[in-house]
């Protein structure tokens, strides 16, 4: 694929096709946050249908753990091959054909085969739509604005998934909906983006062709690429960790109501959201390295209230100030790859940033819940704030690495 010169960059932004693109990629993050964020109301309706138990239903985030690296590891591959659009298209229609299996209820060997196939639509869709973000001008803040609309997507997917359960539409009736909603991206896909460049000149293609070679393999050699990853799998640990677990610290450690205690980790969540928006042009004034920086001062000072200050509005506080300052870390960080990797490996390069922070989101929290059933829950607010440190070394060590060029 062709890069875009700057110039040529905010040219194109200036044109409608641009801002459609960006309000499709926007859509697409929405439906995946809801499917995500709705998963948890629909599994009790799952269990019961199927009449399993936890452990049982438990396969279902292995085999869509499975497909999303599958997916992950072979991204950089595929987009080179296909181009942009066919790869988007691909990923919407595994998407929609993981949902609308589902819909059907089917026998439990073929639920498990399209939890799959969903994890393997989002494994194209995030890279995917992250690495055309990337490419674009005001790369950070519109990075951080598409992942507050996965939190969008997330905190609006249980209240439609607890609204079908309400008017008893079943839990087959929310994968209706996704499955739609995934169709009309599909679509959108196909339509808008199409490649509109002209065919390459022949000096271009022999230099694709002199640059030839696995492109993973290739990126697995970058050093800034695995401290980078590494970075991103502490930071999702710590993110899932605090939200996974937090309800359950604050009512059993800390004795709290269950309403308020809710209310406090959903403004947790809502932080997240809040702080992708909020923050998102002060990468720009600030610059990508000075806000994480800033966020993840803010993320152990949000941390060090909610621990020494056993008081349940000042833990209200302490949560919200956490998880507004971590939100922004993980879209500026995949917004610094363009200028720290060639450009013909920026795919496989967020791909596999995006693989490594899924297994520190499975890996993490189980062992926070490992460690709070052996020394008791209150180990989990020491517990973040190591995988904190943790991130503090690893972006130290990122910082003396030059932007490279493609």
């Amino acid at each position: 694929m062709h890069p875009y010169t700057e110039e040529e960059q905010t040219d194109n932004m200036q044109r409608p096709e641009p801002r459609v693109k960006l309000a499709l990629a926007f859509f697409a993050f929405i439906i995946v946050g809801a499917n995500d964020g709705a998963l948890g109301v629909v599994l009790p309706g799952i269990q019961a249908h199927y009449n399993a138990d936890k452990a049982t239903i438990g396969l279902l985030f292995l085999c869509s753990t499975v497909g999303y690296l599958g997916g992950s590891f072979n991204n950089g591959l595929l987009l080179e091959k296909l181009g942009r659009h066919r790869f988007l298209m691909l990923g919407a229609l595994a998407f929609v054909l993981g949902v609308s299996i589902l819909c059907l209820m089917p026998p439990f060997p073929v639920l498990l085969a399209s939890y799959s196939l969903l994890g393997l639509g989002v494994a194209l869709l995030d890279p995917g739509l992250n690495t055309y973000i990337a490419s674009l001008p005001r790369n950070a803040s519109l990075l951080n604005y598409l992942h507050a609309f996965y939190g969008a997507g997330a905190w609006l997917g249980p209240l439609l998934a607890s609204a079908f359960l309400a008017l008893q539409w079943g839990w087959n009736g929310v994968y209706v909906t996704w499955g739609a909603l995934g169709a009309l991206a599909l679509i959108g896909f196909g339509i808008f983006f199409r490649e509109q460049t002209g065919q390459m000149t022949e000096e271009e293609e022999e230099k694709q062709v002199a640059s030839g070679g696995n492109v993973l393999w290739m990126a697995l050699r970058l050093r800034v690429v695995w401290l980078a990853a590494l970075f991103l799998l502490f930071y999702v640990g710590a993110e899932v960790s605090l939200g996974n677990w937090s309800f359950s610290f604050l009512t059993e450690e800390r004795h709290g109501s269950v309403l308020f205690s809710g209310w406090m980790v959903s403004g947790y969540w809502l932080g997240l959201t809040l702080g992708r928006v909020a923050l998102a042009q002060a990468a720009e004034r600030l610059g990508n390295r000075s806000l994480i920086q800033l966020c993840m001062i803010g993320v152990v000072l949000g941390l060090s209230l909610i621990w020494f200050v056993p008081l349940q509005l000042i833990a209200a506080a302490g949560l919200l100030l956490t998880g507004f300052c971590l939100g922004p870390i993980f879209p500026t960080t995949i917004a610094l790859m363009p200028g720290l990797v060639p450009a013909r490996l920026v795919p496989s390069a967020i791909g596999f940033l995006a693989s490594l922070s899924a297994v520190g989101g499975s890996f993490f929290p189980w062992l926070a819940g490992d460690l709070a059933e052996r020394a008791g829950l209150w180990t989990l607010l020491p517990f973040v704030i190591a995988l904190t440190g943790g991130m503090l070394a690893l972006w130290l060590a990122l910082q003396p690495h030059e932007v490279k060029k493609a």
